[in-house]
């Protein structure tokens, strides 16, 4: 059996521009003579659409593209995903579905088992899991159909209490098929691929698996489809971050016609649950998925054009890069705003830093507009000493400036703030922390650095002096972000023992950092959630999504 895997980018609820790009495959897929073409979770509508799915218009919308698809699937199989109705007056109203389209049938109805609810899941808000697990008869070959997350549930600690795939092995099936919708994190792909050749090594059976590719808002999805025959060599791999589709062909005793890639004997040579916080682990991969971020969703959104306040640090360059890399450097504006205690060195690196771009930017120095907003306060103010308050109206004035020519021009301003600055409350509400999407919120400082090298790479892009000079604020004289936070290379490894690996405190004070130490970070974490809270969507690149996958109380005591 020919089999294409066809691995896409979709836009949520855009049902034409989706509809037409599998009808593409599709035909593609009729040319390179397949038998059945596989496309990804929620191909029809995109995923996730959360609460879209709870108008009955989004679901109606959904299966006019079946129907359409139903005609396109006369000589070859088509496999797609959609919400599908529930018709039992029991439980919820929707099914996560694949629909098995042949001969403008819809031939079988899968629904997914496993109802993800951790991280920036949550499916068992809106669907049903499946009560029924029946393999699907097609051209002689018994298929087994599943979605996503029904194939992780292996393991020494499995998180469900029900395999889908044990489900179907007694009905003796000859290929797997996987549906999936698997985001990206910087741990994830090497992850991935282990998992589904667990599946091949336990069922013994080739298994093909269709993942999304593209960013929706914070989500990104790295694509990364795999083939594997049933000895559990990889025998196909499509590339990451990228639309691409490929037919493997399939034989009865279940090899593939394909040169093995990857020997089953091999282990994955990468670690998939770091101890410790490996900032330039897969920074690679961290770099395009922040590109392919910004670049869908300005494409999604219908923007073109970006603006970033440049201050000659670390974050603004590395997000001004990015911009350039994913927008082209003609759609992207540097505002540069000098304070009275910015150092000219800081302005000279982010002129160095636009002219290595060649992106346009302009100089608005605050120095009157700080004055003003003094002068005009002073009544209440008084005599009172210079404050974290004048530091935060620098903040508030630039980012005034920079909404008001995003108004102005139809610009999208686009956040610097790192994920080591957001979760100690290092950023000024309204001022550093305005934008439309939080470029490196999910990065911390030292991934920042890191990244920073790998866009220099090659040839000098970031000027050498950002990458090595203290970082700073500058809204004080001689000020340093040392002034305000523990060094970043141990602040940063506290962190993430505390967010991505949930370690309590007396967990991380055993690691060997200082009690007060731990103690402080934590509490300046819990105290400013309201912060983090207000932020912009941010990109999510790490195993804990420090936006949508974040949830802790506002209010709560804990640590604060």
């Amino acid at each position: 059996m020919k089999i294409c895997i066809a691995q896409q980018n979709y836009h949520i609820g855009n049902f034409e521009q989706n509809t037409h790009k599998m009808l593409c495959a599709i035909e593609e897929a009729k040319k390179q003579g397949a038998d059945l073409i596989l496309f990804s979770e929620m191909s029809v509508c995109g995923y996730p659409a959360r609460d879209f799915v709870e108008f009955n218009d989004f679901i109606n919308k959904c299966y006019e593209s079946i129907e359409t698809l139903k005609n396109a699937a006369d000589n070859i199989g088509v496999l797609i995903g959609s919400p599908a109705r529930n018709t039992n007056i029991k439980g919820k109203d929707l099914f996560n579905a694949a629909f098995f389209l042949y001969e403008q049938k819809i031939v079988a109805e899968i629904h997914k088992t496993l109802l993800p609810t951790y991280d920036v899941f949550d499916e068992n808000r809106y669907f049903e899991p499946a009560d029924e697990w029946k393999v699907v008869n097609f051209k002689g070959s018994k298929l087994a159909i599943t979605i996503c997350e029904d194939i992780w549930n292996l393991g020494d600690n499995p998180l469900y209490r029900i395999c889908p795939m044990d489900k179907m092995m007694d009905q003796q099936p000859d290929i797997l098929l996987n549906l999936s919708a698997s985001p990206f994190d910087y741990t994830h792909d090497e992850d991935r691929k282990a998992t589904i050749k667990a599946n091949v090594i336990k069922y013994k059976k080739p298994l093909f698996y269709c993942n999304a590719v593209g960013s929706q808002t914070e989500i990104v999805f790295d694509g990364g489809s795999y083939v594997f025959d049933k000895d559990a060599n990889l025998c196909g791999a499509l590339p990451m971050f990228e639309d691409a589709m490929q037919t493997f062909e399939c034989n009865d005793d279940g090899t593939i016609n394909a040169p093995i890639l990857e020997s089953a004997a091999r282990l994955p040579n990468k670690e998939l649950n770091p101890k410790v916080l490996v900032p330039e682990l897969n920074i690679d991969q961290v770099y395009k998925a922040l590109v392919l971020g910004v670049s869908d969703y300005f494409t999604k959104m219908g923007f073109k054009k970006a603006i970033i306040g440049s201050s000659g640090g670390i974050d603004s360059a590395v997000t001004l890069a990015i911009a350039c890399e994913a927008l082209g450097k003609e759609n992207v504006h540097a505002i540069l705003m000098p304070s009275p205690y910015s150092t000219q060195h800081s302005i000279d690196d982010a002129v160095q830093l636009s002219k290595n771009l060649n992106n346009q930017y302009d100089i608005i120095p605050i120095k009157e507009v700080y004055e003003s907003f003094l002068k005009t306060l002073k009544p209440i103010f008084k005599e009172l000493p210079f404050s974290l308050a004048e530091e935060n109206i620098q903040s508030r004035s630039r980012g005034n400036i920079l909404m008001a020519i995003a108004n102005k021009l139809g610009y999208i301003l686009l956040n610097t703030s790192n994920k080591s600055e957001l979760a100690t409350g290092y950023g000024t509400l309204y001022g550093d922390m305005a934008g439309g999407l939080g470029v490196l919120g999910d990065c911390y400082k030292m991934q920042v650095y890191e990244l920073a090298r790998y866009i220099n790479r090659n040839h000098e892009i970031i000027p050498q002096n950002i990458i090595d000079k203290e970082p700073s604020a500058e809204l004080r004289p001689d000020q340093k972000d040392s002034d305000s936070l523990p060094d970043y290379a141990i602040l940063d490894q506290v962190l993430y023992q505390y967010i991505e690996k949930r370690a309590d405190p007396s967990a991380i004070k055993l690691l060997g950092f200082e009690e007060s130490l731990v103690d402080r970070t934590l509490k300046m974490v819990n105290t400013n959630e309201y912060k983090r809270n207000q932020f912009c969507p941010i990109i999510r690149i790490s195993p804990k999504a420090f936006g949508v996958g974040r949830r802790v109380p506002i209010v709560g005591k804990y640590l604060s």
